[in-house]
């Protein structure tokens, strides 16, 4: 009996040994993902240097976030990322304790706690008319000991408190054509001045009482030639602006209330001036500067408005606002660019010729020039000034130059990624050592002995550092090479500022960058603008020699019909093999499903004129193509006009464009949406690369049903136009919804359902044979999800095995798109909790493993909700067959499971897509979430079915063997030696 307990004992033992490990523990965390926090490009920036406190600097940025950084390293003390249409106008400091923020077109001022980024009061500034918002803060003006904001928006001047946001006064400017450029506040004064312009040629100035906001003077002069863009300040009773034609320099002075102009040719103060200037916007006393096509110029303002040349430069050049240093002192700075250096120069306002600091410092140039200079003086020990200089990089890096050297420096570009694709990492090509193998072995062994330590609670805090330590070592997560489970990966990131990042799956350590030369600002191409990415090359045959590249499709302006750009790039080192200036427009990119003897993929360029372009442009290319050529089709979407068409190729292009890669093509259907009843608002289709393990889904009663697999089928989404604007602006009667599923081959509608009383905005995601979208349902006041399955019904006969066993069906004869398919949907609808920003679903290398949809909740987190959820065919009471099928009851609402949250307790920022990529182990899914932040991790909808975990405890597993065989051992023998006393007897 004691025998049987023990082996039971250690039966049960051995099989809890290998139990799932279901949850994540403390120590686990950044094994399998990691999250990056970004800002963006800075737009503003505060610093924050007093004795008393951290010092940081408190910035706005492009993506809507105010940030405070600590200036000794760059991390960010705290951040508030605003929503997409609270735009920031201007930041500054109040109190030494508050940052005020104007955002909203000028219409939210928010007031925030400095040293931890609580909010401490909100105030609504509305007004009678649309205008330039302006900030000001009243630091030499207090009020009862408060500090006054004052806030020009929406043609109103506001007198806001510091303390409690309470508006104290606020004047109107109701003069319709008045367009405000400054307010100005002069120190020592309690009165403020507004200048503007009225009809582009009057220029007004009003004199307000900035403690009571009484009008105290209003002067107007016209001038003839007109003004054009923004003024610049260069004292408190003089700006400097341009003419109409950009090519005369205005000093406008409102001393003593009245208005002079001093007019002087750009061509006076440079002979060699090419085409018409810009005013740089800057603050400093005295001095402004001009941009045109060749040059920068620097000028001095002396006496009454004459104007005088203090530097004229060819090189980019960007200049900081004027810093106050002491009473009646300020300081600016310059930086220019020369070759790989850039030389940091801080002057006197208004001593030209001195420097209070010169520095050079290198500058690696994949960053490009600089756009903005921001900086901050300290004291030294010696009593003398020292100056630091937070740059902004033209591919939105963040720099903190101090003592001519980088102190730190952030890649905020990657806060504002356009398009993610991915990459193998090169085969591993070197053997490892015997004395290798052995330093392992040991390391191997000792790793699970400190593991069993730890299951048994005998580990030392010290035991238990270490095998953490040792699972971030072994894990190899950030080895440059590509592992057996498919892992190990990089992330291709194109950014808005046309720079390419490659990340390691690993731990997100960017492994290289690249800021691509044909997506950079140039005479040829003025406004590039990156578009997406797609594979060019992927080496199978050839992986140890060949490196894969991407193609990056870009254009030079925001229209449709702007040249476009091609940059051919090395996934593995980030060199740029190639690049093209296109002399046709790309409108879209089709890749087709052929590569030429070198794996390069095929694809086809359509512009905006409807003819396609072939690339690459070889003869190999064009003989694949051709044979190819009966078989393609696309289709294009035109939102604005609710049209869709269908396209196919008709023979090579005739006219300019003629060449023998250029096609024409040809319409072959098109659909039109009455614009007085629906306006398209999503559409979506299957990826390309989807792959679905088998076409039969066996059902509970062991029917057969065939699922719809096409890779042409397109996902519409159409709302009432009146519905197309923001949730709750219509009422229910007036809204409705309209799904549909087309086939782009022929433009036949399979599939159309109306949901009355629903609106957008629409988020849908299309894999295998069904679709799942999100949207607003008015009636019921909540969001709710519906989910379409499209089935074959021509293939419903293949359900006899004999007919199977004697192959008389037809699960092998060809599909065609022109053949009129019969299909049937099941679909059914749910209530959802969230809002979504964004939607994706798993994929895996096989498509075996069961499917979860990632979806990017309004909080902006990462949920993963598994598809049987989502199964139209849950009913409230299912058979016992049907649970048996893993069929889940039905319910109204789906649920909200907190731990199935990918991203944990994190937070993706600013979120704005979901990438899926599958891993060859088929178990396991790679997702990447992007917005302001970055997040990675890996997901297994089916679980780990098909490995063991990474702290799976071999040493464990030994010992139990090894006591089940001396058990067994023991056993024996006392069953021997009873044996033989019961023979003796």
């Amino acid at each position: 009996m004691a025998i049987r307990s023990f082996l039971i004992l250690l039966l049960l033992f051995f099989f809890s040994s290998l139990h799932p490990i279901l949850s994540l523990y403390e120590d686990q965390v950044g094994l399998m993902d990691w999250h990056q926090q970004y800002i963006g490009k800075v737009k503003q920036a505060v610093f924050h240097t007093h004795k008393t406190g951290r010092k940081r600097v408190v910035v706005s940025t492009e993506e809507n976030v105010i940030a405070s950084l600590d200036l000794r390293h760059g991390e960010i003390f705290w951040r508030h990322v605003l929503g997409p249409n609270d735009i920031i106008d201007g930041i500054d400091i109040a109190l030494g304790k508050y940052v005020i923020t104007l955002s909203s077109g000028g219409s939210i001022l928010r007031a925030w706690n400095l040293p931890d980024g609580q909010m401490v009061w909100e105030s609504s500034l509305q007004g009678p008319k649309h205008s330039k918002p302006l900030l000001l803060v009243l630091t030499n003006l207090k009020i009862e000991g408060d500090n006054v904001v004052l806030v020009f928006s929406n043609g109103r001047l506001n007198a806001i408190s510091c303390i409690d946001g309470e508006v104290l006064w606020k004047k109107d400017f109701e003069a319709e054509s008045l367009e405000v450029q400054q307010v100005i506040h002069s120190p020592g004064s309690d009165s403020v001045h507004i200048v503007g312009f009225a009809d582009s040629s009057q220029f007004e100035m009003y004199q307000i009482n900035a403690r009571n906001g009484e009008l105290l003077k209003h002067e107007s002069a016209a001038f003839s030639g007109g003004f054009l863009g923004e003024v610049s300040l260069v004292s408190s009773e003089t700006v400097v602006a341009l003419d109409s034609t950009g090519s005369i320099l205005l000093t406008i002075s409102f001393h003593n209330g009245k208005i002079s102009f001093q007019q002087t040719p750009i061509s006076n103060l440079v002979e060699d001036s090419l085409g018409p200037a810009v005013i740089l916007p800057s603050s400093v006393t005295g001095i402004f500067a001009i941009k045109t096509n060749a040059f920068t110029i620097f000028i001095r303002v002396i006496g009454e408005g004459k104007l005088e040349v203090v530097e004229k430069t060819n090189h980019e050049t960007a200049v900081s606002d004027a810093l106050s240093i002491s009473e009646g002192q300020q300081a600016f700075a310059l930086i220019q660019h020369a070759g790989n250096e850039i030389h940091l120069t801080i002057k006197f306002a208004h001593v030209w010729d001195g420097n209070l600091l010169k520095e050079s410092i290198k500058m690696d140039q994949q960053r490009g020039p600089v756009h903005k200079v921001f900086i901050n003086h300290y004291i030294r020990t010696d009593r003398s000034y020292g100056f630091r200089a937070l740059i902004v990089m033209e591919d939105h890096s963040l720099l903190l130059l101090q003592q001519g050297a980088i102190v730190w420096s952030r890649e905020d570009g990657l806060a504002s990624i356009i398009d993610v694709t991915t990459s193998e990492l090169p085969v591993e090509r070197d053997g490892v050592s015997v004395a290798k193998v052995e330093h392992n072995l040991f390391e191997w062994l000792k790793g699970h002995m400190l593991k069993l330590k730890g299951t048994l609670m005998l580990a030392s805090p010290e035991d238990i550092a270490a095998i953490q330590s040792m699972r971030l070592k072994s894990s190899e997560k950030s080895k440059m090479t590509r592992d057996h489970n498919g892992f190990r990966k990089l992330l291709i990131a194109l950014t808005r500022a046309g720079k390419l990042f490659a990340l390691h799956t690993g731990d997100g350590h960017i492994v290289w960058s690249h800021l691509l030369q044909s997506l950079h600002k140039s005479e040829v191409c003025q406004h590039p603008i990156g578009l997406n990415m797609y594979h060019w090359q992927v080496p199978h045959h050839h992986a140890m020699d060949e490196n894969p590249s991407v193609l990056v499709v870009g254009r030079c302006g925001p229209s449709s019909d702007a040249p476009g750009v091609l940059s051919f790039v090395d996934t593995y080192t980030g060199m740029e093999l190639s690049s093209l200036s296109l002399v046709h427009s790309v409108a879209q990119v089709i890749p087709l499903p052929c590569t030429d003897s070198t794996e390069q993929r095929l694809h086809l360029l359509i512009d905006a004129d409807k003819h396609a372009h072939l690339y690459p442009k070889t003869p190999e290319a064009i003989d694949i193509f051709q044979s190819e050529f009966s078989n393609i089709y696309w289709y294009s979407v035109e939102d604005d006009n609710g049209i869709i068409k269908g396209h196919a190729l008709k023979s090579k292009c005739t006219g300019e464009v003629a060449d023998e890669f250029c096609f024409d093509t040809r319409e072959l259907w098109s659909i039109v949406f009455p614009s007085e009843s629906e306006k398209i608002i999503a559409t979506v289709t299957r990826k390309l690369n989807e792959v679905v393990h088998t076409q039969a889904k066996v059902i509970a009663d062991q029917d057969v049903m065939y699922k719809y697999i096409s890779r042409n089928l397109l996902f519409v989404a159409t709302v009432a136009p009146k519905a197309s604007s923001e949730i709750g602006s219509v009422t229910p009667d007036e809204s409705w919804l309209v799904v549909y599923l087309i086939d782009t081959v022929t433009g036949r509608i399979l599939h159309r359902v109306t949901h009355h009383g629903s609106q957008g905005p629409v988020r849908a995601v299309f894999s295998e044979n069904w679709v799942v979208y999100h949207y607003f349902n008015l009636r019921a006041h909540r969001y709710e999800m519906s989910v379409v399955e499209i089935y074959d019904q021509s293939r419903a006969d293949n359900k006899d095995v004999w007919k199977l066993v004697l192959g008389r069906h037809n699960l092998t004869s060809p599909i065609s798109s022109y053949s009129r398919p019969e299909v049937i949907t099941k679909s059914q609808s749910y209530f959802f909790t969230h809002s979504l920003k964004a939607i994706a679903v798993t994929s895996t290398a096989k498509g075996t493993t069961s499917k979860q949809l990632l979806i990017g909740t309004i909080g902006d987190q990462v949920l993963a909700l598994d598809k049987r959820f989502l199964d139209p065919r849950r009913s409230v009471n299912p058979t016992q067959a049907e649970k048996e099928e893993g069929i889940i009851p039905l319910t109204d609402s789906l649920p909200i499971i907190p731990q199935s949250y990918a991203t944990h307790a994190l937070r993706v920022e600013g979120l704005r897509g979901i990438i899926t990529v599958p891993a060859k182990l088929e178990s396991t899914t790679l997702v990447f979430a992007h917005g302001v932040d970055l997040f990675f991790t890996q997901l297994a909808p089916s679980r780990t079915y098909d490995s063991l975990t990474e702290d799976f405890s071999y040493a464990l597993l030994l010992i139990t063997i090894v006591a089940l065989v001396a058990a067994i051992f023991v056993t024996w023998i006392l069953s021997e030696r009873k044996e033989l006393q019961e023979k003796w007897r």
